[in-house]
């Protein structure tokens, strides 16, 4: 059986068999199918998908336009994938993908990879645990839908980059432990593309530096976060950069190389997320009740004009 692959991270590429989907091409076609594939979990409410697409429309045009997007985006599976064997399931209240359609998604995938950290945070990695990390962090190849501004697109952004994050800190950690300061170095570099002005990473850089025998690199690594914290934030280094450089110059650094900041940031950062997701459930909550509430002013406003 043919398999529908969707790539979301970087610029959205939606394929079967290594072909093009065509008749995506739309905007609120591809924005209608990747909400749907974030929340593939549970189905979603027509009003809230309308009033989320639409929200500068009233409810009659907001629906219509729905109905017209969801005929578009039918057809184009159904052309690309089988006729016979439909990718969504769709009636009057409710849309979602289909639980059993064969669909490969990357961003699911490394959402499975981040689900390993509760079980690999306390205890040293295991060789499958740590591939599977490596090749989630392969798959962030940008940003989630880079160029796409819609807010509930950021917040997902967001909430995506800070796994990323998390599972390089986890991968960091792993590399000092295993001296393996090569691939250590690679991960913070990953990192600080993401966030230039993440301080601690830097002085996880520096201590990689120094391990690996290259002083001189540890001390500009120094000097670019010096420079990268004015630039981005208008402060100076933390007390704690500013010990250890003069650890590094004066050559009194000593082979402890695991930070103790890490195991805190990593908790902290599950925090943050388990709060991004309690937020996100609340969000559509409250949208949902708006849609309620305007069906009901609308109904008494028809019902009012009829007397």
């Amino acid at each position: 059986m043919k398999e529908i692959t969707i790539r979301l991270f970087g610029r959205p590429c939606y394929t079967v068999a290594e072909k093009p989907i065509h008749g995506m091409e739309a905007r609120k076609v591809q924005e209608l199918f990747i909400y749907l594939l974030l929340h593939r979990a549970h189905p979603c409410s027509r009003e809230v998908l309308a009033a989320m697409l639409w929200g500068e429309r009233n409810e009659t045009h907001a629906k219509k336009y729905l109905r017209q997007v969801l005929w578009q985006l039918q057809g184009a599976l159904e052309r690309a994938y089988h006729p016979h064997e439909p990718v969504m399931q769709v009636d009057n209240e409710w849309v979602q993908i289909r639980p059993q359609a064969p669909i490969w998604l990357d961003v699911e995938e490394f959402e499975l990879a981040y689900a390993l950290l509760r079980s690999g945070q306390n205890n040293s990695l295991s060789a499958e645990q740590s591939d599977a990390l490596c090749r989630a962090v392969e798959l962030y190849k940008g940003d989630l839908l880079e160029g796409w501004y819609q807010d509930w697109c950021i917040f997902e952004r967001e909430r995506l980059l800070q796994m990323y994050l998390a599972m390089l800190d986890v991968l960091i950690d792993h590399a000092e432990q295993t001296q393996d300061y090569a691939g250590g170095i690679h991960f913070c570099e990953l990192a600080l593309r993401k966030d230039p002005a993440r301080e601690r990473t830097h002085r996880r850089l520096m201590r990689l530096y120094c391990a690996a025998g290259n002083r001189s690199a540890a001390l500009r690594q120094y000097e670019l976060c010096v420079n990268l914290l004015q630039r981005e934030l208008n402060v100076g280094p933390s007390k704690s950069t500013e010990a250890l450089y003069e650890q590094i110059r004066s050559d009194q650094i000593d082979g402890h190389l695991r930070s103790p900041e890490t195991a805190n940031d990593l908790a902290e950062m599950q925090a943050v997320l388990h709060e991004l997701s309690r937020l996100q459930s609340t969000l559509l909550q409250t949208l949902q009740q708006m849609c309620d509430h305007i069906d009901r002013m609308e109904k008494l406003m028809q019902r009012r004009l009829a007397l």
